[in-house]
């Protein structure tokens, strides 16, 4: 996310939608829409034949859960700023970013699994449908480190007491992508699920 040095304002009185809020919600449907033709271009190719069906490594719905929690704790924090439970508040983060660490070694492991099975990305002897998987699984990852980055920066400014019930446009901006990062991996979860 590009907002890291972004002075962050309040939203005014006068109405409208903050200009960070427009542009998270930008970032978001290019997100969808990269993702929905990754997923369009599974289903094609899986038609086309020459797909190898294997089992999904048992991690991701270990990650599932994961993430889910996350969620949580981080709904938790924004429920704590605007009640100015500051102590709340940073110990939700920290569990939020803890989380999002887990996933994220979750992810590994889970590419560990395919690995040990002669799973591979691309190159001789790969098929599609790891290398789908991979790509799925990682772009993901990657967002979720971006949302990591975000959830770092708000607990910083949390540590510094900028964000409470009158500044809460921070968490309410981390807080909406780390959810839509949560819906994006139920969505991959229950997508993988029922077309592997």
């Amino acid at each position: 996310m590009v907002m890291a040095n972004i002075p962050i304002e309040e939203e005014n009185d006068r109405g409208g939608v903050h200009p960070l809020k427009f542009s998270l919600w930008l970032i978001i449907i290019s997100i969808i829409m990269m993702f929905a033709a990754f997923t369009s271009a599974y289903i094609v190719r899986r038609e086309e034949g020459n797909w190898l069906e294997f089992e999904l490594p048992n991690i991701l719905l270990i990650n599932t859960i994961v993430i889910i929690l996350s969620s949580v704790t981080m709904q938790l924090a924004q429920n704590s700023a605007r009640d100015n439970n500051m102590g709340k508040l940073k110990l939700m983060l920290g569990l939020t970013f803890g989380f999002g660490i887990a996933f994220l070694i979750g992810q590994w492991y889970g590419w560990a699994d395919l690995v040990q099975h002669n799973i591979y990305f691309g190159g001789t002897g790969s098929n599609p449908s790891g290398s789908f998987l991979y790509v799925l699984t990682g772009v993901h990852g990657f967002h979720l480190i971006t949302g990591l980055v975000f959830v770092a920066i708000v607990l910083r400014s949390s540590l510094k007491y900028k964000v409470h019930s009158k500044k809460m446009l921070r968490i309410q901006l981390c807080t909406v992508y780390w959810h839509f990062l949560g819906g994006l991996w139920l969505y991959l979860y229950v997508f993988l699920r029922l077309n592997h």
